[in-house]
């Protein structure tokens, strides 16, 4: 899927787009998670996906920079926002990966379906 190939929906309020990050899994971490740095756990994003990283937790959002195929991401913190449909189920979940930068759990393969971080503050 490409960035351009997003389908946002404003009459059921999810998003089913291939670029905004959204995720869900079981309730295990994936045996494909990276630690680097300081024992911080980078987590893959979707295969085959550009995923539109964002200002907050919407794909209303400015988008500050897209994520190239087969990126790996740090999760800072997780926080709720707007429900996002993507490879990896529909969440409301959105991770912070830096300051500032969202990504939808959609699209993170974090082997759970709810936080595997802190709540964002």
């Amino acid at each position: 899927m490409a960035v351009g190939e997003i389908n946002e929906s404003s009459e059921s309020g999810v998003s089913d787009g291939a670029a905004e990050a959204a995720g869900a899994g079981g309730a295990q971490r994936p045996a494909a998670l990276s630690v680097q740095s300081a024992g911080t756990i980078y987590y893959p994003v979707a295969p085959g996906v550009q995923v539109n990283v964002r200002r907050g937790p919407n794909t209303g959002s400015q988008i500050v920079k897209v994520l190239g195929e087969n990126s790996r991401v740090p999760i800072r913190c997780q926080t709720r926002g707007e429900t996002v449909s993507g490879p990896y189920g529909t969440t409301d979940v959105w991770d912070s990966i830096a300051p500032g930068q969202y990504v939808s759990d959609a699209y993170v393969k974090t082997g759970s379906d709810g936080f595997v971080a802190i709540r964002c503050s």
